[in-house]
């Protein structure tokens, strides 16, 4: 309906303007109260010009004329006349680049059909009058009017352009300087509407990364914020595709995507401080880190495949790297186009705000995965507290006693104290290698393993043997247990025992005579009759045998005890512990064992536990 008015109102002012002599135009008064209206009313600065032009155009005998003004270093069409037949370029190249052309693009490529003409007529641009007309800002490019046929005028001035007598110049009289206020006024109110757009979406900018924060920070799920980030910051920039990158190791793992592929993992750490050359050969890391600085505007062909414009920044904390953020293809009314300068500060403070969020919700993470851990330990430290006996068994005419303390919550050394049916009381202490969840993993299987085979074959080389199978096919090739397992006659004080790879237990002798020196104690070691259990798949074990006599003491010990370090890193060793041993032989075994751990304790003058220590104390008492 606005072409068939222009085209109307065209065709009216073709008919209306008179030439009055030359560089003259003369426009009834109906015309001039109408531009008068026009210019009084500021919400029709674009009808104005519109009439203005239309006004120009037939004054100057052009068959077609457009107004092109300059933006973002490209020529946009403003207005044309007559709008109805005009089916031109909406966008050309820039003022220069027509200047600088033969025919402002050569043969017309281009340009507008209807204005071929003009391109063709102004090849030397050597004045006003030949199809453009140039202004800071802008142009006015025309095509002249055909000339009809048998037209007087044509054939007395054939070299006429406009094809009528006396048609004024194109830069005198009234009109092109109504035409050029106009344009002018209608681009200062442009400038001013620019201005204050980019002014709004700087408050939108802000705005948004405000929402952002309070986003980002109402939740701790990584998935989610995930999600939150990219599509915010997709939404920000008008971007088509986006992919949010977190820094694992040396690598950056893909976390999330947005309008398209990316590549699941991209190397993150290459060559610093030197200079990158844009080649296809560049390494994958060193382009990225570039891409990541603005240094370069081509990243990774994998980043976003298909994507024909990138920006992206890095995400960090306090000068960490801990991921990447990337947003591809900006969309505008032009279509798909770059990111501006002022996009990458935009991202850059997005991202700010992005890490600040990522890095709680990493630590929040860490915190609950941390808290499972501590649950599941405890949990494990209760099964393991049950595994071991609550108290020692009451076996007449002995006193018994043990005592095991972890260095970590969990650990891996096992005791076992027990009587069985028919009155024999069972010893055991072993020592698993390693530490932690893995060796109380192991001193389970143990404890299950050997119960259920004391019920089956009793105490002897046959249960060891049986045992080592089972650990070896059943645990890692660094996994064994040193092991010694005893059982005692109560009545004869026969010890039977069987030591796999264990330190030697101490067996003090009681001396008959009350004044002997605790140094001339006789000691006796039951030493090693097998390997480690779970070291050998096809190990032999002897049972070997002692007898506890009257006042005897034994001691079962691991080497937690023996192997306290002090600060010099000395070792407690053997020696100290049988020294404790000699000086309380008499003592009851609460307090001799109580004097050990006050010893071992007091030799590490506070140092952390460094393995665990577990003790088995044996008395036969006198008649």
């Amino acid at each position: 309906m606005r072409n068939l008015a222009s085209s109307a109102s065209s065709a009216a002012i073709e008919a209306e303007v008179t030439l009055a002599g030359a560089g003259a135009v003369s426009l009834p008064p109906e015309a001039w109260r109408e531009l008068l209206a026009l210019c009084q009313d500021e919400s029709a600065d674009r009808a104005l010009l519109e009439r203005l032009l239309d006004h120009w155009r037939v004054a100057h005998g052009a068959a077609f004329a457009a107004v092109y003004l300059e933006r973002e270093g490209r020529l946009e069409l403003e207005v044309a006349s007559p709008a109805a037949g005009f089916a031109g370029a909406r966008w050309l190249p820039g003022l220069q680049g027509l200047q600088g052309m033969p025919g402002m693009t050569g043969s017309g490529e281009g340009l507008p059909p209807a204005l071929e003409a003009a391109a063709a007529s102004a090849a030397a641009l050597k004045g006003p009058d030949q199809g453009v007309l140039a202004f800071p800002g802008g142009c006015l490019l025309f095509s002249p009017r055909p000339p009809a046929a048998g037209d007087p005028a044509t054939a007395e001035n054939p070299e006429n352009p406009a094809g009528a007598a006396g048609a004024p110049g194109i830069e005198h009289g009234p009109l092109p300087l109504l035409l050029l206020s106009s344009l002018k006024i209608l681009r200062l109110r442009q400038e001013i509407k620019d201005q204050q757009f980019q002014v709004n979406y700087r408050v939108v900018e802000l705005e948004s990364l405000y929402d952002v924060g309070l986003a980002v920070a109402a939740t701790l799920d990584l998935e989610k914020l995930s999600e939150e980030i990219l599509l915010r910051a997709v939404s920000l920039l008008d971007a088509r595709r986006g992919a949010l990158y977190i820094l694992e190791g040396s690598r950056y793992r893909l976390q999330r995507t947005f309008g398209g592929d990316a590549a699941p993992w991209i190397d993150s750490d290459g060559p610093e401080g030197e200079e990158i050359p844009e080649t296809p050969e560049t390494p994958v890391a060193a382009k990225l880190r570039a891409f990541l600085a603005g240094e370069s505007a081509a990243p990774p062909s994998e980043l976003l495949p298909g994507a024909r414009y990138l920006l992206g920044v890095p995400i960090d904390i306090d000068g960490s790297p801990r991921g990447l953020l990337a947003v591809g293809d900006k969309e505008s009314r032009r279509g798909v186009g770059p990111f501006p300068a002022s996009d990458r500060r935009t991202l850059g403070l997005f991202a700010n705000q992005a890490a600040i969020a990522l890095e709680n919700a990493r630590l929040h993470l860490q915190a609950l995965e941390k808290e499972r851990l501590e649950r599941e330990m405890q949990l494990a430290a209760d099964i393991q507290r049950r595994i071991l006996p609550r108290g020692a068994p009451e076996v007449p005419g002995y006193d018994l006693v043990g005592w095991n303390r972890p260095a970590r919550q969990i650990g891996g050394d096992y005791y076992d104290l027990f009587q069985r049916q028919d009155g024999r009381v069972g010893l055991v202490v072993g020592d698993v290698s390693g530490k932690g969840m893995p060796a109380a993993l192991m001193v389970s299987t143990l404890h299950s393993a050997l119960h259920l085979l004391l019920d089956q074959v009793g105490v002897g080389p046959a249960l060891l043997e049986m045992l080592n199978r089972h650990v070896f096919e059943s645990s890692t090739s660094n996994k064994f247990i040193t092991l010694l397992l005893a059982e005692l006659e109560p009545s004869s004080g026969r010890l039977t025992y069987l030591n796999a790879g264990h330190n030697p237990a101490l067996l003090l002798r009681h001396c008959a005579s009350a004044g002997d020196a605790a140094d001339e104690v006789r000691v006796e070691e039951l030493g090693a009759s097998g390997l480690p259990i779970g070291v050998l798949s096809g190990s032999r074990f002897q049972a070997r045998g002692v007898t506890l006599e009257p006042g005897d003491l034994l001691c079962i010990y691991s080497d937690g005890i023996t192997e306290a370090e002090a600060l010099d890193d000395e070792e407690f060793g053997t020696a100290r512990l049988l020294a404790l041993l000699r000086e309380h032989r008499c003592s009851p075994l609460p307090e001799l064992l109580e004097a050990i751990q006050t010893a071992t304790g007091s030799f590490s003058a506070g140092l952390p536990q460094g393995d665990d220590q577990t003790l088995v104390l044996l008395r036969r008492r006198l008649d």
